[in-house]
């Protein structure tokens, strides 16, 4: 289900626990301060960087596969290359209802087996974007 209209960001941005796969623990990095900025607005992030421990307050996971915790929204910073893992991991989880992948980001074939999975996919957006535009 590709998303597109305003009205199914708005929806999408009223999911509140988000999966950051690639979530820096650098000040500065897009992958830290768009993470933080949804914090702040309320939102549950669960780090996901195999390379930290804690990532804003928060413990962070190896990979999506192994958070405990309920999510949402799995947000993606990694490469488009990386996408259909993650998409995979997204897919085996009973929680995870959208795949969106930050700006210059995407891969067609994973958002279509995302989508046939019952996924909702968002490719090339910004959620700090989305969420100022639409909220």
């Amino acid at each position: 289900m590709p998303v597109e209209s305003d009205a199914e960001l708005r929806e999408l941005l009223g999911l509140r626990r988000i999966a950051v796969v690639g979530c820096s623990g650098t000040a500065g990095k897009d992958a830290h301060e768009i993470p933080k900025y949804l914090q702040e607005h309320g939102y549950d992030v669960t780090p996901v960087n195999p390379f930290a421990e804690e990532v804003l307050g928060e413990r962070a996971y190896d990979s999506l596969s192994e958070v405990e915790e309920e999510i949402d929204v799995v947000n993606v910073f990694r490469p488009s290359e990386e996408v259909s893992g993650i998409v995979d991991q997204a897919v085996e989880r009973d929680d995870a209802k959208v795949v969106w992948t930050q700006l210059g980001i995407r891969d067609d074939e994973a958002a279509e087996r995302a989508e046939a999975a019952g996924l909702h996919v968002v490719q090339d957006r910004c959620m700090k974007v989305e969420h100022q535009r639409l909220r």
